[in-house]
Protein backbone atom coordinates (compact mmCIF):
# COMPACT_ATOMS: atom_id res chain seq x y z
CA UNK A 1 0.00 0.00 0.00
CA UNK A 2 1.25 3.43 -1.20
CA UNK A 3 1.13 6.23 1.46
CA UNK A 4 -1.20 8.33 -0.52
CA UNK A 5 -3.62 5.12 -0.11
CA UNK A 6 -3.01 5.05 3.80
CA UNK A 7 -3.92 8.82 3.84
CA UNK A 8 -6.98 8.25 1.79
CA UNK A 9 -8.24 5.35 3.89
CA UNK A 10 -7.59 7.17 6.85
CA UNK A 11 -9.63 10.38 5.91
CA UNK A 12 -12.58 7.96 5.22
CA UNK A 13 -12.44 5.93 8.30
CA UNK A 14 -12.09 9.63 9.89
CA UNK A 15 -15.61 11.06 8.11
CA UNK A 16 -17.09 7.26 9.08
CA UNK A 17 -16.29 7.98 12.50
CA UNK A 18 -17.44 11.32 12.57
CA UNK A 19 -20.54 10.35 10.88
CA UNK A 20 -21.11 7.50 13.87
CA UNK A 21 -20.52 10.02 16.61
CA UNK A 22 -22.93 13.13 15.04
CA UNK A 23 -25.87 10.27 15.67
CA UNK A 24 -27.21 11.06 19.15
CA UNK A 25 -28.57 7.81 20.03
CA UNK A 26 -25.83 5.11 19.23
CA UNK A 27 -26.30 1.50 19.90
CA UNK A 28 -23.94 -0.99 20.89
CA UNK A 29 -23.48 -1.83 17.31
CA UNK A 30 -22.39 1.53 16.76
CA UNK A 31 -20.08 2.04 19.71
CA UNK A 32 -18.55 -1.36 18.62
CA UNK A 33 -17.76 -0.01 14.92
CA UNK A 34 -16.08 3.01 16.44
CA UNK A 35 -13.93 1.41 18.82
CA UNK A 36 -12.72 -0.59 15.80
CA UNK A 37 -11.93 2.58 13.68
CA UNK A 38 -10.01 3.94 16.80
CA UNK A 39 -8.05 0.53 16.81
CA UNK A 40 -7.72 0.71 12.45
CA UNK A 41 -6.88 4.35 12.89
CA UNK A 42 -4.32 3.83 15.15
CA UNK A 43 -2.04 1.05 13.09
CA UNK A 44 -2.66 2.89 10.09
CA UNK A 45 -1.04 6.05 11.87
CA UNK A 46 1.80 4.09 13.06
CA UNK A 47 2.30 2.11 9.96
CA UNK A 48 2.21 5.97 7.77
CA UNK A 49 4.78 7.17 10.58
CA UNK A 50 7.33 4.01 10.06
CA UNK A 51 7.36 3.93 6.31
CA UNK A 52 7.85 7.77 6.60
CA UNK A 53 10.81 7.07 8.43
CA UNK A 54 11.77 4.08 6.39
CA UNK A 55 11.40 6.66 3.27
CA UNK A 56 13.67 9.63 5.43
CA UNK A 57 16.59 6.87 5.90
CA UNK A 58 16.46 5.78 2.27
CA UNK A 59 15.37 2.38 2.96
CA UNK A 60 12.55 0.73 1.31
CA UNK A 61 9.19 1.48 2.89
CA UNK A 62 7.27 -1.65 1.62
CA UNK A 63 8.75 -3.43 4.85
CA UNK A 64 6.73 -2.08 6.87
CA UNK A 65 3.19 -3.86 7.76
CA UNK A 66 0.42 -3.00 9.95
CA UNK A 67 0.96 -4.16 13.45
CA UNK A 68 -1.35 -5.82 15.52
CA UNK A 69 -3.92 -3.95 18.09
CA UNK A 70 -1.81 -5.53 20.93
CA UNK A 71 0.91 -3.50 19.39
CA UNK A 72 -0.32 0.06 19.02
CA UNK A 73 -3.04 0.13 21.66
CA UNK A 74 -0.35 -0.37 24.63
CA UNK A 75 2.11 2.13 23.27
CA UNK A 76 2.19 4.96 26.27
CA UNK A 77 1.60 8.19 25.74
Amino acid sequence: MEDHDLVEHISALVEEEQSLRADSGLDDQARERIRHIEVQLDQLWDLLRRREAREEFGQNPDQEHVRPESVVENYRQ
